[in-house]
């Protein structure tokens, strides 16, 4: 025969073993939105290298004034770019491409390539997320140009 403390006993241990369960399935849930995964630019240009040595992540956000026309820059190692707020007209220098991005909306940058963004009617804010390495500015300018953050 079974005592009642036994029974309580396996009662509790069923119990929390449910609510572990319950408590891990809460904390492994959630919801993932892939905003980008690209092995080119937004111009079609391939990444074709990486650096190497100690790798640096680095994220910025970027405010820029509306009507405003960044300078033409380049970036020596690929980053991304996620439209927080207004729109955002990328230009290529030597291809003449153009985008245009809305909010919500992400894209890799190009490596090497002259190019620059501008804002529209408001306010454009960037989430910018650079993978470089230390001493490396995430930003050339162009010749002739002033750097721009």
């Amino acid at each position: 025969m079974i005592s009642k403390y036994r029974i309580l006993a396996i009662a509790v241990i069923l119990c929390g073993a449910s609510l572990a369960v319950i408590l891990a399935q809460n904390v492994a849930s959630g919801h993932r939105d892939l905003l980008l995964q690209t092995t080119q630019s937004w111009n079609g240009k391939p990444y074709t290298h990486y650096p190497t040595g100690q790798p640096q992540l680095t994220m910025i956000k970027l405010t820029i004034a509306p009507h405003t026309a960044l300078p033409w820059h380049t970036h020596p190692f690929p980053n991304v770019v996620y439209v927080l707020s207004g729109t955002l007209t990328l230009h290529d220098r030597d291809s003449g491409k153009t985008l245009v991005l809305h909010q919500g909306q992400a894209l890799g940058e190009t490596v090497d390539d002259v190019h620059r963004g501008e804002s529209g009617d408001e306010p454009t804010v960037l989430l910018i997320t650079y993978a470089g390495t230390p001493g490396v500015p995430t930003s050339i300018p162009a010749k002739g140009e002033k750097e721009e953050y």
